[in-house]
Parts: structure tokens; sequence; C-alpha cells
């Protein structure tokens, strides 16, 4: 009986000493994950912490940066204002109340500033003396420092400054983006000076240009003939074919097809030099030099300065003008065949050329080395069709007629036998 109640008692004391020990494990257990949650419990806490210190600190900085852009808001007024009288002093130093002025003339810069500075000392070398008619501007398109610095060290120009941060989408793949930009700012420009400063006229020349030295007393004697005739799109003092070869009289000047796209042109044509009053020297610019060394290096710029506003220049006028480069056009004999080109080297007088279409006449155009672009039906320098050059800058003209180039002049075309004989 004793023997049985002591294993009763060994046993019951194993038992009690087993649930002891899981009591104490399991209580260990949970002290450890008690302590891990305390310790979660503070790690959430301290980020929370964080967190809401980051909160408070973006949400002065966003207080701050409102701040700031009210005080830059503010500040851009009162620059705006400030630029608005800088350019109402300018103005006003530059256009003599006393005189009207001709036109303004604005160079148009981006990020070339060697070459402003050449253009902008060939066009002082001769706009000092007339300057109250025509006021200078340098238009900049984008933030190049260095072009607006070279810009605002010149007291005779005002300084405008284009800024388009917008993204360029052009109509077709593959489409140069920088001469999207190039017509954004023209656009801008032209509305600045036409419509803000109320110009009549503007002459526009690129940061990369040399100009005459009758460049002035040329646009001038211009001015008239555009104010008279509405047919009359624009003048210019470029000449596609002005390179040495394909010139010879600095007096004469032509009526020219230059826009080319009828939507725009509306049957309205640009009067220009036979010798250019502008020198293209950029060889490196957004056209990443095309054409340069073939067409634009070689042209002659005039050097010989012409009393334009002495000059009669009534035979520019429209219907004038169209009877007597039909007479010449007329005049000039006709040749034909593949060797025309060559045949035209051993005649001692103005000879015509006719080409049927695009494909016509580029071949005929490299022939003689002459500009072959062709835009919508219509070559470089065409007056009705009508292409004009010197032949090896002699006084001999060579024309390049178009298929209707004769009825629009009002030519009756030379009978069949009369042309075989003359070719």
């Amino acid at each position: 009986m004793a023997r049985s109640l002591r294993i009763l008692l060994l046993a019951a004391a194993a038992a009690f000493i087993y649930i002891q020990v899981r009591l104490f494990a399991t209580q260990s257990h949970y002290t450890d994950r008690l302590a891990q949650a305390e310790k979660s419990e503070n790690q959430c806490t301290s980020q929370l912490r964080s967190l809401i210190d980051q909160v408070s600190s973006q949400q002065e900085k966003i207080v701050a940066l409102e701040e700031m852009k009210i005080r830059q808001d503010e500040e851009r007024v009162h620059l705006k204002i400030l630029i608005q009288d800088l350019e109402k002093r300018s103005m006003q130093t530059l256009v003599n109340n006393n005189v009207v002025p001709v036109a303004a003339v604005v160079v148009m810069a981006c990020n070339r500033p060697d070459y402003l500075q050449r253009t902008v000392e060939s066009i002082l070398k001769y706009q000092s003396s007339v300057a109250s008619k025509f006021p200078l501007f340098i238009s900049q398109d984008g933030i190049n420092g260095e072009v607006k610095k070279k810009a605002l060290s010149y007291n005779e120009i005002t300084y405008m400054q284009h800024l388009d941060l917008e993204p360029v989408r052009t109509e077709r793949p593959g489409e140069l983006i920088a001469y999207y930009k190039i017509a954004k700012h023209y656009k801008w420009a032209l509305d600045e000076l036409f419509i803000k400063h109320n110009f009549a006229r503007v002459i526009i020349l690129e940061d990369d240009m040399e100009i005459a030295p009758d460049f002035f007393d040329y646009f001038e004697a211009a001015a008239k003939l555009l104010d008279n005739d509405k047919t009359i799109m624009a003048v210019s003092s470029w000449n596609d074919n002005g390179q040495k070869q394909f010139v010879y009289d600095p007096n004469f000047t032509y009526w020219d097809d230059w826009v080319r796209l009828k939507e725009v042109h509306r049957d309205r044509q640009f009067i220009r030099p036979e010798v250019c009053r502008t020198y293209n020297f950029g060889e490196h610019g957004s056209s990443m030099g095309q054409f340069f060394r073939q067409y634009l290096e070689p042209i002659k710029l005039n050097d010989v300065h012409i009393k334009w506003n002495s000059e009669d220049l009534s035979y520019l006028k429209e219907d004038k003008f169209l009877i007597q480069f039909g007479k010449d056009v007329s005049s000039a004999t006709p040749l034909h065949g593949s060797d025309a080109a060559l045949k035209a080297h051993n005649m001692d007088a103005d000879v015509r050329i006719q080409y049927n279409g695009q494909e016509d006449f580029e071949r005929i155009a490299r022939q003689f080395g002459i500009f072959e672009e062709w835009k919508d039906g219509i070559p470089r320098t065409a007056y009705k069709g009508v292409v004009v050059f010197r032949y090896k800058s002699s006084r001999r003209r060579i024309y390049l007629v178009g298929p209707d180039s004769l009825s629009q002049l009002r030519i009756q075309a030379a009978a069949p036998h009369l042309t075989t004989e003359q070719s």
C-alpha cells in the first residue's frame, strides 16, 4: 500500500514538474514574442514619426516653393514691365520721330555668337548713316548665353528673345525639327515687329550673312514698288543662281516666283536682284552645310554702290515687266535637243531652251550647273516658269523655258520650220 502510494506521488511529482517545465517554456516563448512585438511596435512608431516628420518637412518645402513661385511671378511681372520700358526707350533712341522708318531690320540668331558678330559688323558698316530709316533688331531663339551677351553688347540694337519650350511635332517622319523651330521663331519675331512695334515693313537677315554696300539703298527704292504694286509679295536681296559665273549686271532686277507654294504666294511674286545684296557665309547651321560648297560659297556679293533712288525702276511694274521680259525671251534664239547646252556654248546671242517637266529641267540645269531644286511645279528663280541666268559672266542670257511659259508671257510660238532653221 505504502509502495503504491509512493509510486503515485512520484508520478504526480513528475507530472507536476513536466507541467511546470512546459508552462515555463510556453511563458518564455510568449515573452520572446511579446518582446519582438514591442520591438516591432517601437520600430513602427519610430517609422511613423519619421514619416510624419518627412511629411511635415515636405509641407514646409511646398509652402516655401509656393511662396517662391509667388515671388518669381511678381519678379517676372516687374521684369516684363522693365523689358517693355527698355524696349520703348530703345525704340525711342533708334527711331527718329521726324523720320518714318523704311523698315525694321531683324537679325535672326540662335546659337552662333561668332557668326552673329560678323553679321552685325557687316550691317553696322553701312547702316549707321541710315539708322533712323532702318532700326536694327536681334531676335534670339533660345537661351544661348554667349549669343545673348553678344547681342546686348550693341547699343545700336534692340534685343528680343523668343522662348518656346513646347515639344515640336513634325508633319512627316524624318523631317528636321530645326526647321519647325526656325519657322516658329520667324512667326514670333514678325508678329513682334509688325503688330507690337507697328512697323510697315521688315527686312529679315540671318546671323550668317554679310550685306552689300548698296543694301539699304536697294531696299529703300524697292519699298516704293512694294507699296504701289500689290502683285509683289516681297523684295529679296538674294538670287539662288547668283554664283559668279551666272551674273553680270548689278543694276538689273527680276520678278521671281520665290515662294513657290501656291497656297502661300497666291499669284504674287518677289523682286530679286541679278547680283546678290547678301552673302551667306554660314557653312555650319541647321541645314548642315547642304549645298554650301556648290551653290552658296561661289555666290557673288555686289561690291558696287548703286544709287537705287536715282534709278528708274518703273520697268519692274507688273505690266511693263511682263511685256519687256516676254520680248526678251521671244527674241532669244531657241535651241533644241539633248546637246542644247553645248549649242549654247557656241552661240553669241541670248538663247532659250525649253524643258518639259521636272526631270527634263533638272537634266538641263545640271548641264549648266545652276540650282536643280524644284518645288510645287516651280524651279528656283523662275518667273512664269522661265529661269534666266548669264552665261559665264557675260552679257549673254540663257532662258530655260517651261512648257507653258510662252503662253503665260503672251508669246506666240515660232513656226516649226523657223525653229528648225534656228536650232
